[in-house]
């Protein structure tokens, strides 16, 4: 378990909570048993000492006799804040000389400066939410899609962390009985059926491997989905990148190889981000330099997670496709095959080879025909179902490794139980099983991984 004592846990802490740079307002936020007598000793208005809880203060900060700003002053008393300490917000003018003259004012009158998520971590250590629930509050602040906004809200609203907390807790129910076993070695009394612990631990690996299967589609959310356009030149790669960003990024040729370097750029289809990354178009080099974005290609088409593959649908299609599906089933990589250029197709053509190619999207960049196909397919291909239709999904490494060393540990639980061992043995592992899922949750925690954690945090957070 971890110790408050290193944290200086008694001081009051101050930052300023809103981003850097001129805004219409700033927040400086103040915890600690002293926040509000902190404050009070230089704003000039109400006494807020004498004030309620979740009320609101109009007045003036004064240093040295000047008016350095008029403010409004929100107090939140403990335990009903979010560190469940008194807090202090100060909402001023948005400029950063003022923010930081009452960050220096305020250090004088007896606060000191916010460690990295510090404000986070008093809230975790003093119970307002476990380990898990606070880390997702990092993740709620750099959400940047719908997808990873949810995500973050589900962990930081307890989903997760209900889910691994009755794991553990049926986990514990056996243990204790085993431990009991211990207590009661001379009289050979077996308190916890053997049977119905091997059923208890298959049921909860299976949960766990759901959860650990979850990570490759959680993973993609936080950092979006890399994507690569691929084919051979000329098939209208950056058109379609362009089109899908909405905006002219890519180099537009009819010259072949005009692309010679990767660019990537991230875009949002109904709240999930993709990386989508253009590339050299697949060929025998001519030169040097374009060797060096074929390999570049290459490369990013093994790493990618999803690959879409551009083919020209004015050309002979049937060696090409046939060619592609082989080379691309190779990479056991996700990919759809896209016809372009179809608005360069008379009508009747174009039906008669949708219906002989079913599995190709038949689109044309250009005109933007059949790209929103293009998109649906591409969430489709990518799994995010489950996420879309709430099941819990893990998106921290951290986490990964807990729940794989839980693994680990439940599978020496099922080995001693094969083998007979000494209930003492079965206990330590089950033990070390509870360990592991304790650490996601926080119940198990050192410093060294709260001091981790915490200092990927903002510093008014």
């Amino acid at each position: 378990m971890i110790s408050k004592l290193a944290e200086d846990f008694d001081d009051t802490i101050v930052a300023i909570a809103t981003p850097q740079g001129i805004g219409a307002i700033g927040v400086v936020r103040l915890s600690g048993e002293n926040a509000i007598e902190i404050a009070n000793n230089i704003f000039k208005g109400k006494d807020l000492t004498r004030q309620s809880s979740h009320t609101i203060h109009y007045g003036q900060i004064v240093k040295e006799g000047t008016v350095l700003d008029e403010v409004v002053v929100s107090l939140f008393k403990a335990p009903r804040s979010y560190t469940k300490e008194n807090v202090v917000e100060i909402s001023t003018h948005g400029s950063p000389f003022i923010l930081q003259e009452l960050v220096k004012l305020l250090i004088s009158h007896g606060a000191r400066l916010a460690r990295p998520g510090e404000f986070t971590k008093r809230a975790f250590l003093n119970g307002r939410f476990d380990l898990a629930q606070a880390e997702a509050v990092a993740d709620l602040i750099s959400a940047d899609s719908r997808a990873t906004h949810m995500a973050a809200m589900n962990q930081m609203r307890g989903g997760f962390s209900k889910k691994i907390k009755h794991l553990r807790n049926e986990l514990i129910h056996f243990a204790s009985l085993i431990e009991l076993e211990l207590d009661f070695a001379e009289e050979d009394v077996e308190f916890a059926n053997r049977g119905e612990l091997v059923s208890l631990i298959q049921n909860i690996q299976h949960e766990i491997s759901r959860l650990i299967d979850s990570f490759s589609v959680g993973n993609a959310i936080k950092n979006g989905v890399p994507t690569v356009i691929a084919g051979k030149p000329n098939t209208g790669k950056s058109t379609l990148l362009n089109t899908l960003l909405e905006e002219e990024k890519a180099i537009v040729s009819d010259i072949p190889g005009t692309t010679r370097d990767v660019i990537e750029d991230v875009i949002h289809i109904e709240g999930i981000s993709f990386r989508f990354i253009d590339t050299a178009g697949i060929r025998e080099a001519k030169d040097s330099i374009e060797a060096i974005g074929l390999q570049k290609t290459k490369e990013k088409m093994k790493t990618a997670s999803v690959i879409i593959y551009l083919v020209d649908a004015t050309d002979a299609l049937d060696k090409e496709i046939g060619e592609t599906k082989e080379k691309l089933d190779k990479l056991n990589i996700p990919y759809l095959i896209a016809a372009n250029k179809t608005d360069k197709l008379d009508k009747n053509i174009l039906g008669q080879l949708q219906e002989q190619y079913p599995e190709v999207i038949f689109i044309s960049a250009a005109t933007e025909a059949n790209i929103d196909t293009l998109k649906k397919k591409l969430l489709k291909i990518v799994h995010l179902d489950d996420f879309i239709t709430g099941d819990t999904i893990v998106t921290n490494l951290r986490h990964i490794e807990s729940l794989t060393n839980t693994q680990q540990a439940l599978d020496d639980v099922l080995k001693g139980i094969g083998e007979g061992i000494s209930g003492d043995l079965l206990a330590l592992d089950i033990r070390q099983a509870l360990h592991h899922l304790g650490e996601i949750t926080g119940e198990i925690t050192t410093d060294d991984l709260l001091g981790n954690i915490f200092s990927k945090f903002c510093i008014g957070k």
